[in-house]
């Protein structure tokens, strides 16, 4: 069973290939032209450098199969309670679970973090592992935006999600 870590330096190599197929292939992402290692690093840079988490999906013999974050959902000060996340598994490790594994860990972490509401931005509306992992999560439905984006030829709806982490909005944050 692969095992869950923050990510280092060293797993950018894998993080950069695993993100770049999902650009290529898929429309979880509705980026087109791959991030270079060097785009990701300053990716990965910025998330922990605002005290959020980064993880990584690892096999016993050390190979990274994918990578989960959680960003900030806008920079104004009123939105800090509030991330958004990221999860991508390399298609050989699709199926195996390391979407869920990842993502309730990354709750766990981004709940230290302060984070009382997590959001989900899933490109497409067809995206039925991506929406099915955040509802096994406990992840609800906040809307669908039609026809946000163009890629592979075709419109692509947003499905917004959500999960109240901690308190929530039950009690103040500060």
């Amino acid at each position: 069973m692969p095992s869950i870590r923050p990510s280092t330096d060293a797993d950018l190599p894998a993080i950069t290939a695993i993100y770049a197929h999902h650009v290529l292939h898929g429309t979880g992402t509705f980026e087109i032209d791959p991030p270079t290692e060097a785009d990701m690093a300053g990716r990965r840079a910025d998330v922990l450098g605002r005290g959020l988490p980064w993880l990584v999906a690892e096999r016993e013999d050390g190979q990274v199969l994918g990578f989960a974050y959680a960003n900030w959902f806008k920079p104004r000060p009123a939105y800090r309670f509030s991330a958004e996340d990221s999860i991508y598994v390399a298609d050989s490790a699709r199926s195996m679970g390391l979407g869920r594994q990842l993502l309730a860990a990354l709750i766990v972490q981004a709940e230290a973090a302060g984070v009382r509401k997590l959001l989900a931005v899933i490109g497409d509306s067809a995206n039925a592992g991506s929406i099915g992992v955040h509802r096994a999560l406990g992840f609800t439905e906040a809307g669908v935006l039609r026809s946000m984006g163009w890629k592979f030829g075709a419109w692509r709806d947003i499905v917004l999600m959500e999960k109240a982490l901690g308190a929530g909005d039950t009690t103040s944050p500060e």
